[in-house]
C-alpha cells in the first residue's frame, strides 16, 4: 500500500467511522455533546409582546398627555385588564405589554403626579419587543450535528427543553509503547524519558468529546503488545509509538496477529509518516500514531479529531483559516509539512510565523504554538506576506 496524501488517508479512515447511536442527556449535562436531533421551538419567544424598558405602557394615540394610572405589569405578573383611552400601566423590563397598549414610555421621559402620569409623544411599537421577536413556534433552532456550547444550551432551554438526544460518545482506548517510556513520579533510568505524548492525547481526546481510557505504557515485547491490544476496549484503539518498521516497532505485527485489515499503511506527511490505520477482526478501529510527541499530536489533529467528530456526527474538519507569512519560506520537500507556528492578530490581519526548529521530538515548541501551518508537497518558495493555510489550535 503506497504512501498516501493526507486527504486520501483521512478519507480512508473516515470511511470506517459512522455516527454512533443516540442517547438522551439532561440539558444541564449537555455541554460538549453533539445533537442527534433537530431542536425546534414549541412556542413563540417571547410568547407575548414585552417591554424592553422600565416605564409606562400606553396607547400611542393618547400621547402626549396626562394619563390615569390603572395598574402595574411586572415580569411574571402581568396586568389582567384592558387599557382604555386615557389610561397607563406602570411596566417593568420583560413584563407583558397590557392589552390595549402599543408603546412604552421610559420612566426618565415621564413625570408621575400621584395617580396620573404625564408622557410625551410616542410611536406605536416604541420599546416593545414583539411576540415571537426572538423565534416563533415551529422554527428550527438547532440542527443535528451541532455541538452544544453554553450559547446553544441557552437557546435549547429557551425553547423549553429539559433533555436532548445526542450521539453517544465514542470510547477510545489509548496506550503508548516503548522501553524508553516511563510515567512520573517513577524515577527514570539513564536511557528513559517521561511519557508526554499519551498524556497530552488523553486530555485532547476528552476535550474533543470522546470517553478515553489510557493504559500504562507497554513494554517492547510482541506478547505484551498483543495483550495490550486485546485488553484495549472501545470503538477506537489509539497507540502511540511502535508504528514504524524498526526492530522494536511491534504494534503493526501485534495488530496483524489480531487480524488487522490495513486501510492506511503510512502517510506522506511531516511529521508523522509512520501513521497507520485499520480494522481489527473484532471490528475495533485502530489508529497507530508515531512515538515522537509532535508527530503524535500533529497527526491527532489531522486524523484522530476528524475520526471522533465522525463518530459524533459533526463536521470532521480540520477547519482551516488563511494567514499571511511574517517571513519567507523555502521550497518544501516531497512530504506535506505541518509546521508548528504562532499566530498574530493586528489591524484586521492574521499573520503567522512558523518556528525555526520543527524537530518532531520538541515538546516545548508545541507548547508555544497556537497553529499548524501547512506546506503542500513540493510547494515552491513562499514570500513574506504570502497567504498560507493554517489550522488554529485550541489554546486557553
Amino acid at each position: 500500500m503506497k504512501l498516501l496524501p493526507v486527504t486520501d488517508a483521512r478519507a480512508r479512515m473516515l470511511a470506517e467511522a459512522s455516527v454512533l447511536p443516540a442517547e438522551t442527556v439532561s440539558i444541564a449535562q449537555s455541554i460538549g455533546w453533539v445533537l442527534a436531533e433537530d431542536v425546534t421551538a414549541s412556542r413563540d419567544q417571547p410568547p407575548f409582546a414585552a417591554s424592553a424598558m422600565d416605564g409606562w405602557a400606553v396607547r400611542s394615540a393618547d400621547a402626549p398627555g396626562v394619563l390615569r394610572i390603572v395598574g402595574e405589569s411586572a415580569a411574571g405578573h402581568g396586568f389582567a385588564g384592558t387599557v382604555q383611552a386615557g389610561e397607563a400601566v406602570r411596566i417593568f423590563t420583560g413584563a407583558a405589554v397590557p392589552s390595549g397598549c402599543d408603546a412604552v414610555v421610559i420612566q426618565e421621559d415621564a413625570t408621575r403626579n400621584g395617580e396620573t402620569v404625564s408622557v410625551p409623544a410616542v410611536t406605536a411599537g416604541h420599546h416593545v419587543r414583539p411576540a415571537g421577536g426572538d423565534f416563533k413556534a415551529g422554527q428550527a433552532l438547532l440542527a443535528t450535528g451541532q455541538r452544544i456550547d453554553p450559547w446553544r444550551l441557552s437557546l435549547a432551554a429557551a425553547a423549553g427543553r429539559a433533555d436532548l438526544s445526542v450521539s453517544r460518545r465514542p470510547k477510545v482506548a489509548l496506550f503508548s509503547t516503548g522501553e524508553e517510556i516511563i510515567e512520573a513520579p517513577a524515577v527514570p533510568g539513564p536511557f528513559q524519558i517521561y511519557d508526554s505524548g499519551s498524556r497530552a492525547l488523553e486530555a485532547l481526546i476528552a476535550s474533543w468529546g470522546a470517553d478515553v481510557k489510557r493504559a500504562k505504557p507497554v513494554r517492547d515485547t510482541m506478547e505484551a503488545t498483543i495483550q495490550a491490544l486485546r485488553d484495549a476496549k472501545g470503538d477506537l484503539v489509539v497507540t502511540v509509538g511502535g508504528a514504524s518498521v524498526g526492530d522494536h516497532d511491534l504494534v503493526r505485527g501485534a495488530a496483524d496477529a489480531l487480524g488487522l485489515d490495513l486501510k492506511v499503511a503510512s502517510v506522506n506527511v511531516r511529521p508523522g509518516k509512520p501513521t497507520f490505520f485499520g480494522v481489527l477482526s473484532d471490528g475495533r478501529r485502530l489508529l497507530g500514531l508515531p512515538g515522537n510527541p509532535a508527530s503524535a499530536l500533529v497527526c491527532a489533529e489531522l486524523f484522530l479529531r476528524p475520526l471522533i467528530n465522525a463518530y459524533l456526527g459533526t463536521a470532521p474538519g480540520p477547519r482551516m483559516i488563511q494567514a499571511r507569512l511574517e517571513a519567507p519560506l523555502p521550497a518544501n520537500g516531497p512530504r506535506e509539512h505541518w509546521m508548528r507556528a504562532q499566530l498574530s492578530f493586528a489591524d484586521g490581519r492574521v499573520t503567522v510565523r512558523p518556528y525555526r526548529d520543527q524537530d518532531s521530538s520538541l515538546v516545548s515548541v508545541f507548547a508555544a504554538s497556537d497553529a499548524l501551518l501547512v506546506r503542500l508537497a513540493n510547494a515552491p518558495p513562499a514570500a513574506a506576506g504570502g497567504v498560507v493555510d493554517v489550522l488554529p489550535l485550541a489554546r486557553a
